[in-house]
């Protein structure tokens, strides 16, 4: 079953941890989510939206289950899903992917995935709860999970807002 817009209104850290174990489908593949890290608003420095809307961010500040990719360091973009109310810039960054289909491989890092499976900037801005090709989904169950600190910041590293599943 698809993910609603209800779902991602939750708060973002709940979002984060419950999104391992749940299916990202775009276009032709398909795999479970490994890894994931959270970023609320404006009081973590380590956000995108914590200094204000830009054009650059300002997916991030739009309906809850759009996307939010953006492009780092001259060479990798990254997916981030939209969580909790508009106005407030939340997200959930996809870190890694088990994929399933076409073929099975784990994907780790989020500019590696994007690479591997061809997210772009073009898919900025996509809602998840109602596009065909690009959407996450249900699976059976939860995976077990660590909390750590978030990695490739340099400010609020402190926060133990990044989640892996302990068997990918």
């Amino acid at each position: 079953m698809r993910l609603t817009r209800a779902y991602f209104l939750q708060p973002t850290l709940q979002v984060a941890q419950d999104l391992l174990g749940k299916a990202l489908v775009f276009q032709h593949h398909e795999g479970l989510i490994t890894e994931t890290e959270a970023y609320i608003g404006a009081d973590d420095p380590a956000c995108h939206g914590a200094r204000g809307k830009t054009p650059r961010n300002a997916a991030l500040f739009g309906p809850p289950g759009h996307t939010y990719v953006y492009f780092i360091y001259g060479m990798y973009f990254c997916l981030n899903v939209v969580t909790e109310a508009v106005g407030i810039p939340a997200g959930v960054l996809i870190r890694g992917v088990r994929l399933l289909y076409p073929e099975p491989k784990n994907i780790k890092g989020p500019g590696s995935l994007c690479k591997q499976l061809g997210i772009t900037r073009v898919h900025n801005g996509i809602d998840l709860t109602t596009k065909d090709d690009f959407y996450l989904k249900c699976q059976r169950h939860a995976p077990d999970y660590v909390a750590t600190p978030r990695i490739g910041i340099k400010v609020g590293t402190e926060k133990f807002w990044r989640f892996v599943c302990t068997v990918p």
